[in-house]
């Protein structure tokens, strides 16, 4: 049998497992799922005769070169920067590779040995990074295949949860890694161009600077800037393009409560709470705040950020329980996200009934000998249960497709690569199709870059 590895059972692999074991009868497979809890990737399995289950630590050197050794190929759904001793180990045992992870610089430098021995590496093959690839890919390559000429492009996703299951005033549920979440913007500016003009977003005015969208019949959302639009350019070919925007969906709303966290400093991971286990929530959102003898920390903190009490907004935080005096922070030297981060958790956790939901729009604006023309292109998927997500789905279901299609041939291109390559996203698209994932594409008046923007 031919033997599929995957290490990491995570939340995102379920749909990649269910996948593979489905097809592994007609198509001769066996999959190992190796991951640091036994009980996950056995449950993972489901006592599948094709499947089996192993303990794999990925920094015990000896558990992780065994199993690479004994498969075909190996599929990582670790943490992006645990990729690269696994990919180290599939060049020198030969051994095929897919993550859903962008690439980084590491896994960038072993293209030419990746090439010379032939193999396959196919990153960033999930959904954003990775269907948002495919489906660009496919439409630009269509304007250009009739003589069109790109004039724009802009692309945003969103992980949100389902409208049925959406129960409280923020509009959102952790549908992803929370931590992502809190941590989201950071690390330098925003930037993209938009009419030739380069543009920059600091971090601390990111969330005030939005744009709205109405997609596909699924209602209004809004979008903030993603961090590096421009390195999408020579990606997809688009060096001289005018604008080039990439960016996050919320509901509407979210972006501007959210901005409160970030004035206030408690997105903040770079240093430690004196004393953290021991703060209520009260006194972890007073700390950020200046000492007052009289003043309540309500009224502080509606002062300080400008908040009137009948403001919509305020309801949000009170929803959160930022000002309990009786709810411990429990957190041993803990960072002001990772105290924000279980706060938010209290509030922000799937229910066993939610469902989420993954939204996906692009923009692309072209000119031909007829004119100036624009096309959007939408997707909106829902999650089966909270173990068949949306995300699970569009995350392990091209990783799975891929790594089958690399086993059966069928992708042929070797180095260190992404899927923008026909070969590669044409039939993908094609079968995510079955799967729920579907793209619709509609003629739109171009009207170039003209969004209706947020300033705060």
């Amino acid at each position: 049998m031919r033997k599929i590895l995957i290490i990491g059972a995570g939340r995102s692999s379920s749909s990649l497992i269910k996948y593979l074991l489905d097809k592994s009868e007609k198509e001769n497979l066996h999959v190992t799922i190796g991951d640091i809890s036994i009980e996950n990737a056995s449950n993972k399995i489901n006592n599948h005769p094709n499947g089996s289950a192993i303990v794999l630590d990925v920094f015990n050197e000896k558990q992780r070169i065994d199993a690479i050794q004994k498969s075909d190929i190996v599929i990582s759904m670790l943490p992006a920067h645990l990729h690269i001793e696994v990919a180290k180990n599939c060049v020198t045992f030969n051994k095929h590779m897919v993550t859903a992870s962008y690439i980084s610089k590491e896994m960038k430098d072993l293209d030419k040995e990746v090439k010379d021995k032939g193999l396959i590496f196919m990153n960033e093959i999930g959904l954003d990074p990775g269907i948002d690839h495919m489906s660009a890919m496919q439409v630009i390559n269509k304007i250009r295949d009739n003589g069109g000429e790109m004039l724009l492009f802009e692309s945003f996703t969103g992980g949100l949860v389902a409208p049925e299951s959406d129960t409280n005033l923020w509009n959102y549920k952790f549908t992803w890694n929370p931590r992502n979440v809190v941590l989201a913007g950071q690390g330098g500016a925003s930037k993209f161009i938009q009419e030739g003009t380069y543009k920059y977003i600091p971090y601390h005015k990111l969330f005030r600077r939005t744009e709205f969208l109405t997609i596909n019949g699924s209602g209004k959302f809004e979008a903030y800037a993603n961090r590096d639009s421009l390195k999408y350019r020579s990606i997809y070919g688009l060096d001289g393009i005018p604008t080039m925007y990439r960016g996050t969906i919320r509901k509407v709303g979210f972006s501007r409560a959210w901005n409160v966290f970030v004035q206030l400093g408690m997105t903040d991971d770079s240093y430690k709470i004196e004393d953290s286990e021991n703060m209520s929530y009260r006194d972890f959102t007073n700390s950020f705040l200046a000492y007052s003898p009289s003043d309540s920390v309500e009224l502080k903190f509606r002062s300080y950020l400008k908040i009137d009490q009948d403001d919509v907004m305020w309801d949000k935080f009170l929803e959160l329980d930022l000002f309990n005096a009786k709810k411990k922070v429990a957190l041993k030297d803990a960072t002001p996200a990772q105290i924000l981060q279980k706060i938010l958790m209290d509030s922000w956790v799937l229910e066993s009934n939610d469902k989420d939901m993954i939204v996906m729009h692009h923009q692309f604006g072209y000119k031909n000998k007829t004119g100036n023309h624009q096309i959007e292109s939408s997707m909106v998927i829902k999650g089966d249960d909270q173990t068949y997500t949306a995300m699970a789905k569009t995350v392990g279901l091209p990783v799975a497709m891929a790594t089958l299609k690399i086993l059966n041939g069928e992708i042929t291109s070797t180095g260190v690569q992404l899927p923008i390559n026909k070969e590669v996203y044409e039939p993908i698209l094609k079968e995510l199709e079955d799967y729920g994932v579907v793209f619709v594409e509609k003629d739109v008046p171009y009207l170039g870059y003209n969004p209706e923007v947020v300033m705060g």
